[in-house]
């Protein structure tokens, strides 16, 4: 017999509480009918709702995780798999994805005792239909024997969860993360609800609870967007999420998204050393206090408030001197303690004084440790006690696929990476001070070196530092990208360019000191940021810098091309690990030859110099493999023999290869002409585009059909982005640059 249909729910796609509610309620009762007309009654079976729908959590398209108990009884399984195929079919009918099983509350049990997936399950199991005292039972040994179990199950669940944030990334610092399986997505609240369970640690408190509930809107209106079952938040959805959820833009989104994985992320770091406080209990008859610094000890591996700090009105410098200890002794600080403090600790007086700064310039100091000290005090809200620019940055994200973080998170990142360099600087304090506010323009309308500069002094000034010293943090903030900008994009051969850093620098200090926040700045900011080439081109800028600060004197560096000694025989080609060294006769179109050819090895060029005398030219081009690995050096250099030669067919390999490549831009490509200053005897004009394989071929050959003469490149690569600039010989009027502009563009722009 045919087994009536009950019709599918009609379920909202709004995002929030009310429609989670009003899902979840309408599914309970079309499964509610299913269940009876199946021929479910209230006694000796049950359905039972477990995951999403068992907390009641329904997004748009959530899949249904569905439990059919059975009394165990004598042939009770044969009944409960015929009641159940006639359930299962009616929800698969009406398209919903399905997880299910049909098993007797023991089955259950010892299931959940090798499966912490289903032991996690049951902690959520609800009733939708059936026998309330069959579910009730099972719920209560559920519980009792999570509670049991819990030294056995915590540590696999533990180690399950370690894997699922190796392999998703952390939320807040993901441009397009996992809202569920990332480090503070949603499945880490679940992690926190079952150590609650066990009695290891306290529930979610509110604000974890407020946090789920904005992750839980997120994925609502994602699946709204998307129309399907999805959990990773891509870069075209936000604008529409942005929009369902009533935010501003989507930079909103991922703020909102950032700080609501943080605060979970943060609770499930200290629910976990709960759990290894409760797994290794203190062999001693009392809680030992060990002191640490002036009003700060340890109890049990945190860090505490030693009784007499614990007064009416403490010193505003407190919750700084229990940071700096806590950093320096690498523990934790209670989080009954940070709630103290942010609850009782003052305002920071103006100016500083000098303990509180030193306590700071600690913390700072004090390495890897600092960073969850740091994370742990901006919970509790002291940071902006301390900065109040602070709120402005935290969780801002940056757009940019080369940054790893957000920027607050980088700007401590890049504290703690300058902290290893102190040893390179006179100021190691400064250094620190820098690298924690080096990029706190950023958000704000303008070149955030130079709006950041007036900020970082502002803090820097109210932190008690001296004149002299303000002054140099201004500074250094405005100029943190000079080093790293001039070396990867000018000419390091031209005096003009040794000069213009000297003068912008003024001193062997500051120079120093920009030195290491250019490789700070760098490793904070992620492995794609920084490569030994660049390393080298900044070593190489300093040392000509620091020669003409020390005499004076600007003189021209040698030219790697005009070093290049005359071969027996043309075209010489030499391949060394990271450049080429070409000679061979000039002709139109030689550097556009050779970077094409390296681009079809899967080589990009990273700078090139160039030299041309009596009809030689000579080529040095700095490469690197773009993916990485190994490369075929013998056919690399065949193939530029023949390249320069004009043997090869370069264009059409090219064309060939990026027609089965698809390309996609942000952003038209923009040509910048830099002012006559900017170069000995050559005119500089920069190309900015979305970085796409051949690009720097095209646009030789471009510069080289409009009649221009390459003297020398800086490519600049930053993720998808370049900053390419081309030193053209000669000077260039404005007609001239209208066409040279024009062909450049139409080169670089998308095919």
């Amino acid at each position: 017999m045919t087994q009536p249909s009950a019709p599918a729910p009609v379920l909202s796609t709004g995002a929030g509480a009310d429609a989670r509610a009003e899902r979840s309620a309408a599914i309970d009762e079309w499964l509610s009918k299913i269940f009876s007309e199946a021929g479910g009654g209230t006694s000796g079976s049950a359905l039972v709702a477990v995951g999403g729908l068992g907390r009641r959590e329904c997004a748009p398209r959530s899949d249904l995780d569905l439990v059919l108990l059975h009394d165990g009884g004598a042939g009770a399984q044969a009944a409960a798999d015929e009641l159940g195929s006639r359930i299962w079919y009616q929800v698969w009918d009406a398209k919903f994805a399905l997880d299910h099983s049909t098993r007797s509350p023991e089955q259950a049990l010892a299931l959940a005792r090798e499966d912490l997936k289903v032991a996690l399950g049951l902690l959520d199991a609800r009733l939708i239909a059936g026998d309330e005292a069959l579910l009730a039972r099972l719920h209560a040994d559920a519980v009792a024997q999570w509670r049991r179990e819990a030294r056995h199950l915590l540590p696999g669940l533990r180690t399950l969860t370690t894997q699922r944030w190796n392999a998703h990334g952390e939320l807040a610092f993901l441009l397009e993360g996992d809202v569920k399986e990332s480090r503070g997505g949603l499945r880490d609240f679940g992690v926190l609800r079952g150590i609650g369970f066990a009695g290891v640690a306290d529930g979610p408190r509110p604000a974890v609870r407020g946090a789920h509930r904005t992750l839980l809107d997120v994925r609502d209106a994602l699946h709204a967007v998307r129309g399907r079952r999805v959990d990773r938040l891509l870069a075209q959805d936000r604008d529409e999420v942005a929009e369902l959820l009533d935010l501003g833009d989507r930079d909103d989104v991922l703020r909102r998204i950032a700080e609501a994985a943080r605060t979970i992320a943060y609770a499930s770091d200290d629910a976990w050393r709960a759990v290894d406080r409760w797994s290794a209990p203190s062999s001693r008859g009392h809680e030992e206090r060990r002191p640490l610094a002036r009003d700060v000890v340890e109890q049990r591996g945190e860090v505490v408030l030693a009784r007499a700090a614990v007064t009416p009105r403490p010193d505003p410098a407190l919750p700084l001197r229990v940071a700096a200890a806590a950093a320096r002794a690498d523990l934790p600080i209670a989080h009954a303690t940070l709630e103290w403090l942010g609850g009782f600790a003052g305002p920071m007086p103006r100016p500083w004084p000098a303990p509180a700064r030193d306590a700071l310039l600690t913390l700072l100091g004090s390495g890897p440790s600092m960073i969850s000290v740091w994370e742990a005090c901006d919970r509790y809200g002291l940071v902006v006690n301390w900065l109040p620019e602070w709120a402005r940055v935290r969780s801002l994200p940056q757009h940019n696929p080369v940054h790893l973080y957000t920027v607050d998170r980088h700007l401590v990142e890049t504290a703690r990476q300058a902290a290893r360099l102190t040893r390179d600087v006179d100021r190691p304090d400064l250094l620190v001070l820098c690298g924690l506010l080096h990029d706190i323009g950023k958000g704000l309308p303008g070149d955030h070196s130079i709006v950041g500069a007036p900020i970082a002094a502002a803090a820097a000034e109210r932190l008690g530092l001296s004149p002299t010293d303000v002054a140099q943090v201004e500074k250094v903030v405005r100029l943190h990208l000079l080093l790293p900008d001039t070396a990867t994009r000018r000419d390091l051969s031209d005096p003009q360019t040794i000069a213009t850093v000297a003068g912008a620098v003024g001193d062997p200090s500051t120079l120093s000191l920009l030195h290491a926040l250019a490789r700070a700045d760098a490793a904070a900011t992620g492995p794609a940021a920084w490569s030994e080439w660049k390393g080298r081109l900044i070593a190489e800028l300093v040392h000509h810098v620091e020669r003409a600060l020390d005499t004076g004197v600007v003189a021209a560096p040698p030219s790697p091309a005009a070093e290049l000694p005359v071969p027996s025989r043309l075209p010489s080609v030499h391949l060394d690990i990271d450049s080429v060294a070409v000679t061979a006769n000039d002709r139109r179109g030689l550097l556009a030859a050779v970077a094409g050819c390296l681009s079809l090895h899967r080589l990009d060029v990273v700078t090139a110099d160039t030299v041309t005398v009596d009809g030689l030219a000579r080529m040095v081009c700095a490469v690197q493999p773009r993916y990485g690995g190994d490369i075929d050096r013998e056919a690399v250099v065949s193939d530029l023999r023949r390249a320069v030669t004009g043997d090869l067919p370069v264009a059409e390999r090219l064309a060939a290869r990026e027609r089965s490549t698809r390309r996609s831009t942000t952003a038209p490509p923009r040509v910048v002409w830099q002012p006559p200053s900017a170069a000995t005897d050559a005119t500089v004009l920069e190309l900015r585009a979305t970085d796409t394989p051949g690009l720097l071929f095209r646009v030789a050959s471009a510069l080289g059909d409009v009649g221009a003469d390459v003297r020398s490149a800086r490519i600049s690569t930053l993720g998808g982005e370049v900053v390419d600039a081309f030193y053209l010989a000669g000077t260039w009027d404005t007609d001239a640059r209208v066409r040279v502009e024009a062909a450049v563009l139409r080169a670089a722009a998308p095919s």
